[in-house]
């Protein structure tokens, strides 16, 4: 017995510092400082009531570069060829940012973790009363491998005004685009290469404590994960869509959650959709609730028609105002912002659906969609068709080669709206 704790003792004594320069070396080439979880950490918490930024010391964007060399930022998670054939939205990554606030209480300190499923009861608010926001960003690469989000402090606001809208505690500002910056960093092996695709990004903000009685939930998770996406319609990017102007069903009214992404006003537009697709469609255009006269927007993003020189597009005030019933979109704000700069009037107007009859050309945005041109619309029976030989037409291809070319590097950016992490 004397003789073997000796043998295990000597082994012990070899094991345990090869065993620790292992676990260095492995510490140095990972995104990460710890193999379960990096945590966020501040000097207190963030009340849920409070706007205010979470303050302290944060192991954030800057220490994750710190951790992680450039090569640990290559694209290697995957073929890229082949994330053309998989359905949208569904590969899964590595690492996902929670953190969780009680009713009255404070933010607790957030958490990049393993990507998986979350346990909530069977009573939670989200599950019951569909109390929930989300919101949708993309992460890309330019030409040379650095990895740029585009306007994120844009869906920082949307997602706040849209929590309160559903009373849950806004997430403050700072402390929601830090969460995205670190989670992209976390999975950026999952970012595809220049022209391969992006990186999609999904915060939630949900009601997960349980309440039974109709009220807000006594608690909330904030929740960050991403997936790798190609196109969000078949075919490449400027593939002519086919919708179905909606003559049944309607997406928000005004007074209610249609200016904010609620989840509820998604649940509603299953329906429509899918009878849509059935028939052959890409999607609906939605028409206004109460004369169903005049457009509001597609199921999946905003819409714009043009005639000449003249680019119009459907109003909002925006900040979660009630009269809204179309969604205050970041890549509708950024549109208009370069058609105008392009030399075409821009103009938030109703507009009626008969005037696509008389359009040159129409599209759609959004963050999933990015720009799509409209290849035909119809209404009941009536059919309106536009042919192009690139498919797109030329106000619609000139607003698409700039916003894309400022969201991935290939032109400058002279608003400020790229945010690059590496």
């Amino acid at each position: 017995a004397s003789r073997e704790r000796s043998l295990v003792m000597a082994f012990s004594r070899f094991l345990f510092p090869v065993a620790a320069s292992l676990l260095a070396v492995a510490h140095a080439f990972s995104p990460l400082s710890t193999p379960m979880s990096l945590r966020l950490r501040t000097s207190a918490g963030v009340s849920c009531s409070s706007m205010k930024a979470p303050r302290g010391v944060r192991t954030g964007a800057a220490s994750l570069l710190s951790m992680a060399g450039k090569e640990s930022h290559a694209p290697t998670a995957m073929n890229w060829d082949e994330l053309g054939s998989v359905h949208w939205g569904s590969v899964e990554t590595d690492y996902m940012y929670v953190s969780e606030c009680k009713e009255g209480g404070e933010w607790k300190h957030g958490e990049i973790k393993p990507y998986g499923n979350i346990h909530i009861s069977p009573r939670a608010g989200v599950m019951n009363y569909g109390q929930g926001v989300f919101e949708g960003m993309k992460a890309q690469r330019t030409a040379d491998g650095r990895i740029v989000l585009f306007r994120p402090d844009r869906n920082a606001r949307r997602a706040a005004y849209g929590a309160e809208r559903n009373v849950m505690p806004p997430v403050p500002p700072e402390m929601f685009v830090q969460a995205v910056k670190d989670t992209v960093l976390a999975n950026a092996k999952w970012v595809p290469p220049y022209g391969k695709g992006s990186l999609y990004i999904r915060p939630i903000v949900v009601g997960t404590g349980p309440i039974l009685g109709v009220g807000a939930a006594p608690s909330y998770h904030f929740i960050v994960f991403v997936s790798p996406v190609g196109t969000y319609f078949k075919g490449d990017q400027l593939t002519p869509i086919k919708l179905k102007i909606e003559d049944k069903f309607s997406r928000a009214a005004v007074g209610g959650t249609g200016g904010t992404k609620s989840i509820g006003n998604y649940a509603g537009s299953l329906l429509p959709q899918t009878l849509a697709k059935k028939a052959g469609y890409a999607n609906v255009l939605y028409l206004d609730a109460k004369e169903s006269k005049y457009l509001e927007e597609v199921g999946t993003s905003n819409v714009f028609v043009v005639k000449g020189n003249r680019i119009s597009t459907p109003p909002t005030h925006g900040g979660g105002e009630p009269s809204d019933t179309i969604l205050e979109g970041v890549t509708r704000e950024s549109i208009m912002q370069v058609a105008r700069d392009a030399g075409y009037e821009v103009v938030e107007e109703r507009i009626p659906y008969t005037a696509l009859w008389d359009a040159d050309e129409a599209f759609t945005v959004g963050t999933a969609v990015v720009v799509s041109p409209i290849g035909s619309v119809t209404y009941k029976d009536k059919v309106k068709e536009w042919k192009y030989a690139d498919g797109a037409g030329p106000a619609t291809k000139k607003v698409y080669d700039t916003l894309t070319g400022i969201q991935t590097g290939r032109l400058p950016d002279p608003y400020g709206w790229t945010v690059y992490l590496d």
